[in-house]
């Protein structure tokens, strides 16, 4: 674990294991250790773990301007060229999800597999009852958020004020993916979430229906599933970048 420089700034990112590559991709406000039930066990699943940590989250510094899921895919793609060099895993909670999306979008010769959990991409899939972001701007919301980045930024816990601005903004108002924009996503692709999570599950449908090689999986839980179940959440994840499936075989029922 330690510092690299990608395009100029400094990233903090942690490295361990051996074998294919896999990137997990944090979420708002968090960083690796957010990882902490997934990494050890993608490592003893013969993984090479790289967790990076993006612009403003953790460790790695702020940049100064606005605050997006695109500079976020932007700063993703620079780190994926420089560190791996080749097609990767990608793994992606919360925003981070949103973030694995648009990589493989942009750049489908980084991305081998991907796993996406929890996360709605355009305002159509977010839970109409969903209080996430009443909860992030309640006394007891800032408090953990703060308890999760003063002790580490390199900013300093005076710049918390900033990110968080930067980072509610994008939050109220992106992102606005067309899942139409979709179609050209062509890595297998595993959609995952909870069942009283921050996406309905009608959206998470849409989204498969609109990749060409996706499937979804939906368990009891909410926006916290790599937490709440991490021995599922792991051997699901293990299994489909092991190369399960992402379309049925159906040869295998009717005996074709």
């Amino acid at each position: 674990m330690g510092y690299v420089e990608i395009a100029g700034r400094r990233v903090w990112h942690e490295v361990s294991g051996e074998g294919d590559p896999l990137v997990l991709l944090h979420g708002a406000f968090a960083g690796a250790a957010s990882f902490a039930a997934q990494t050890p066990a993608m490592v003893d699943a013969g993984f090479h773990v790289h967790v990076p940590e993006r612009r403003g989250h953790a460790h790695t510094p702020d940049v100064e301007g606005p605050l997006s899921y695109a500079v976020m895919a932007e700063d993703t793609i620079a780190y994926l060229d420089q560190e791996i060099g080749r097609p990767a895993h990608l793994v992606g909670w919360s925003d981070g999800a949103v973030v694995a999306l648009l990589v493989a979008r942009r750049r489908p010769d980084l991305v081998d597999r991907m796993v996406l959990i929890g996360q709605y991409y355009n305002s159509a899939g977010k839970e109409p009852d969903s209080n996430l972001a009443a909860m992030l701007g309640s006394p007891d919301g800032m408090a953990f958020l703060r308890a999760g980045y003063d002790p580490f930024s390199p900013d300093g816990p005076e710049h918390f004020a900033i990110v968080y601005a930067k980072t509610m903004r994008m939050i109220e108002t992106e992102p606005e993916i067309a899942l139409e924009s979709l179609t050209g996503v062509g890595a297998p692709t595993l959609v995952l979430q909870g069942d009283r999570d921050e996406v309905t599950v009608a959206h998470s449908l849409a989204v498969v229906a609109a990749l060409p090689e996706a499937r979804l999986g939906v368990l009891p839980g909410t926006h916290a599933l790599p937490v709440e179940s991490p021995d599922i959440v792991n051997a699901l994840i293990v299994s489909f970048l092991r190369g399960a499936s992402a379309t049925p075989n159906w040869s295998a029922f009717t005996g074709g």
